[in-house]
């Protein structure tokens, strides 16, 4: 089939790469302007442009992609998939190729609809995550489910870490869903919507831990989090961002420093208690958590806020 490609940030990489492999043809990818980096000095290329001009495949960007339906019909695709593209689509973008558009999701839908499927589904410990291919509709995430594909987790990836293996996962499926799908041998499954849940965007408060609840509660809110908006704490001389943790033994008053090992400082929660591995002081570099003590001791009995 004669492919559009709609992405723009690493996740959709894979999804790109794994439409060339198949021999599906991609006429076009489409993907969001050019943006100033992190510190706001650099304009780059969206980790998907940089995939396609490696690729030698046609670019195109639109501040709003619903007004130039007449240039994408232009390339006569058979279907549009999306990866993360960033926009919302109007209806006449959805019914401009024969086939409609295909999204991938990165949740085993209906659960997770929205802006942040994998790193609410961390927070709430789920241990099998999934990315769904559906056809899209005007309401987000409720199109019917054309495929699935799920991985299970040991419990200690992060948010980055597990939004990698689904777009691996999706990557390698997409082939084999575009033959199916131009056989006609896929039966699209309608979602239950009584099941649907929804997932909003991500603030910087939600990184605040204050081990107000479970370990393993506290320990799960660090991976959805991590690496953005990223997981921190207050101590008295700043703030203390948490890169990773994990359950450790120990009881005591919520925030309160039990004490250290040679793995990292261990913080006790409502229930049970977290051993912080990984932490970034303000202004400082990323380092275990030993090392950081080292410099700079966190006495037992010191409440984290």
């Amino acid at each position: 089939m004669k492919v559009m490609f709609l992405g723009t940030p690493a996740f959709a990489v894979p999804v790109l790469d794994g439409i060339v492999a198949s021999g599906h043809h991609v006429v076009a990818v489409v993907t969001q302007p050019d943006r100033a980096n992190a510190r706001g000095k650099k304009i780059v290329d969206s980790p998907v442009k940089a995939r396609a001009i490696q690729l030698g495949l046609p670019i195109l960007q639109y501040d709003r992609i619903s007004d130039h339906a007449a240039e994408l019909r232009a390339y006569g695709a058979d279907i549009m998939i999306t990866a993360a593209y960033g926009q919302i689509l109007s209806d006449e973008i959805l019914t401009l190729t024969p086939h409609g558009v295909v999204n991938v999701h990165a949740s085993l839908l209906p659960r997770y609809r929205g802006a942040s499927p994998v790193q609410w589904a961390l927070m709430a410990g789920e241990r099998e995550v999934g990315v769904t291919f559906m056809q899209t509709v005007k309401e987000v995430d409720a199109g019917d489910i054309l495929d699935t594909a799920s991985v299970v987790l040991n419990g200690t990836e992060n948010a980055a870490e597990t939004l990698a293996l689904l777009a691996e996962v999706a990557g390698k499926q997409i082939g084999d869903l575009l033959d199916r799908l131009a056989e006609g041998a896929i039966v699209p499954r309608p979602q239950d919507h009584t099941l649907a849940t929804h997932c909003r965007k991500l603030s910087k408060e939600d990184g605040h831990i204050l081990f107000d609840c479970s370990a393993e509660a506290t320990v799960n809110r660090i991976r959805g989090v991590s690496p953005d908006p990223s997981a921190y704490t207050m101590l008295p001389t700043g703030r203390l961002k948490i890169l990773s943790a994990e359950l450790a033994d120990g009881a005591g008053s919520a925030g309160e420093v039990l004490g250290q090992d040679k793995r990292g400082l261990i913080v006790a929660c409502q229930s049970g208690a977290v051993r912080l591995l990984r932490v970034q002081g303000e202004g400082g570099k990323a380092m275990p958590a030993p090392d950081y003590l080292r410099g700079k001791p966190i006495p037992a009995g010191t409440i984290l806020k």
